[in-house]
């Protein structure tokens, strides 16, 4: 009987421990649609870097690298064209403030 008892609160205690949350979250910086597009910029960008060393190195044959060069290339295009249209938006919304402001 002590020894069911005992099991009980370990497993009750490892349950409380694995699944609490402590008392306070930290939470981190909050990322606009730029940030993301900036950071994601970046990573097709270095993509693309080792795709052309690893090409170079001969580990794809050519058909691969033109289609997965692409592939990046489209995406990295569709992250730039978002991105102007953010920035543009962005400036567009400071002249407007700017001109109230006046």
């Amino acid at each position: 009987m002590t020894t069911y008892l005992i099991y009980l609160l370990i497993t009750a205690g490892v349950l409380v421990y694995v699944f609490g949350l402590p008392g306070t979250l930290q939470m981190g910086p909050e990322k606009t649609r730029l940030t993301y597009l900036r950071e994601r910029k970046e990573v097709v960008y270095e993509n693309l870097r080792d795709l052309n060393f690893e090409f170079k190195a001969g580990k794809f044959p050519d058909s691969d690298y033109q289609s997965m060069k692409t592939s990046l290339e489209e995406e990295a295009a569709a992250i730039l064209a978002e991105m102007a249209g953010l920035e543009g938006d962005a400036f567009a919304l400071s002249n407007r403030n700017r001109g109230a402001k006046v």
